[in-house]
């Protein structure tokens, strides 16, 4: 039996394409990318109070897939307007809470944080991901020949979102924290940005840290998942969910950079205090002793849920 083939619709975040190609992947599919821009007017509306119309998005989609994956607010609509256009021929999977009734994809998959439920939804610790301990280890020497010591801690870090602005204060913090936490126990650092890391963020990183630290300056995926499988501990900015998730693959202990909210967000605080119960994370504070070492269950929620499509899938008529 050939594969089933697969579109994924993004707005191009790195969070984004990491769970819709993650929950791709796991479905072993022949997928393409489709980068969704909206119509002017249309960015502003939310999915809610916007017509199901081609009219509302730039792209055109031909008819060359049985599976659409869709992620983010943007992607909404044309997801549903492609299941109205070709019905039973293509199943539709829809990634986060689509802010629209959830009777219009077949299925949403939505980390628990969110609070969505219905027959359609399958609920998950975080949000599923892209990565996967195999390739973590096929990358493992793409860093290691810059190593200078034993222990190592990988800070992983996001940029301003609508929640965490990423003021000075807050990053001066943050890198004196990692400097008095884990440099001066003898740790080596391995600063990995995302594609929302300012400029200025990382070139205060390499400012701030010295010459002996592993300062990374560009979007590296190699890089990235190097430093996930050297890591010793692992940082991670309070901003990003997604990033959290993905490092909770390790099994290894994972510190979150907390920041100061510019406004409330009971999502973010669920989610965290989901994974504290989990014992996968601990907030990053000034550490008067030893740093902890602690263990969890490694967390792989992409398989879990993949596998469930795929038992509901495999004798899908998609003529």
């Amino acid at each position: 039996m050939s594969k089933l083939k697969g579109i994924l619709l993004t707005e191009g975040m790195h969070g984004m394409i990491s769970q819709a190609e993650g929950l791709a992947k796991a479905l072993d599919l022949d997928f393409i990318h489709e980068k969704i821009e909206l119509n002017n007017f249309w960015k502003m509306i939310p999915p809610k109070l916007t017509p199901v119309q081609n009219f509302v998005f730039k792209n055109e989609i031909k008819k060359n897939f049985d599976i659409v994956i869709s992620c983010g607010r943007k992607s909404v609509i044309p997801s549903i307007y492609l299941k109205k256009k070709f019905k039973n021929k293509i199943i539709n999977i829809h990634i986060q809470d689509p802010k629209v009734s959830v009777n219009n994809f077949d299925f949403i998959v939505a980390p628990e944080h969110d609070q969505l439920s219905g027959k359609n939804v399958l609920t998950t610790k975080g949000a599923i991901h892209y990565l996967r301990p195999s390739e973590l280890k096929e990358n493992e020497d793409y860093l290691k020949t810059k190593l200078k010591k034993e222990k190592i801690v990988s800070l992983i870090v996001g940029g301003p979102n609508k929640y965490y602005n990423y003021d000075e204060k807050s990053i001066n913090e943050l890198f004196k924290n990692i400097e008095e936490n884990f440099l001066n126990n003898n740790y080596q650092l391995i600063f990995i940005p995302s594609i929302r890391t300012p400029q200025k963020i990382i070139n205060k990183a390499k400012d701030f840290f010295n010459e002996n630290q592993i300062i990374i300056d560009n979007v590296d995926k190699r890089a990235y998942l190097s430093s996930l499988q050297l890591a010793d501990h692992i940082v991670v900015t309070c901003d990003s969910t997604s990033m959290i998730s993905e490092a909770a693959i390790t099994g290894k202990p994972i510190y979150v950079a907390q920041f100061q909210a510019i406004k409330k967000n009971y999502r973010f605080e669920n989610f965290f205090k989901l994974f504290k119960s989990l014992n996968i994370i601990r907030d990053l504070i000034p550490l008067e002793s030893q740093l902890d070492k602690w263990n969890y269950e490694k967390l792989n929620e992409t398989d879990r849920i993949s596998g469930y499509i795929k038992d509901q899938v495999k004798n899908y008529d998609f003529s």
